[in-house]
């Protein structure tokens, strides 16, 4: 903060007035900073995971589940849907549903790659809220 003192006609006045300067400086070095990192984080797969003490997530419409079996089958509700369809499917059926939304539910003993390529699946077909359902851990 800066402070001069002005003399008129032996009248002494304080003026104190507020440099900005440093402040836009370090407001301009912080925009830069999240520009850079802002698109940094927007790659790879977003997974929201439960935390075993929450209670669960609130969901005004009916969530789309995915069930992966063991034997890497996904069903969506009664219909079983191919790996390679799946894409396509799921653009259709999220063309007029408002909530793109998707709960993926899979078995313990499919492996890790499956479930990474069903998501990437997911999100192929524009989809990139995803879930993962799982239980909570027993406390002990």
């Amino acid at each position: 903060m800066g402070m001069s003192v002005e003399s008129r006609g032996g009248s002494r006045r304080v003026l104190s007035e507020i440099n900005v300067t440093p402040f836009v400086d370090v407001m301009l070095v912080l925009l830069i900073i999240f520009m850079v990192t802002a698109p940094m984080l927007q790659q790879g797969l977003e997974v929201e995971l439960p935390e075993t003490a929450s209670s669960g997530v609130e969901t005004t419409d009916e969530p789309f589940l995915l069930v992966i079996t063991k034997n890497r089958s996904i069903q969506a509700g009664e219909a079983t849907i191919e790996i390679n369809e799946l894409r396509t499917r799921l653009q259709a059926i999220f063309a007029t549903r408002p909530n793109k939304q998707v709960y993926i539910q899979a078995d313990r003993n499919v492996d890790y790659g499956f479930v990474a390529e069903t998501m990437g699946e997911v999100r192929a077909a524009g989809i990139f809220q995803i879930g993962l359902i799982t239980l909570p851990k027993a406390r002990q």
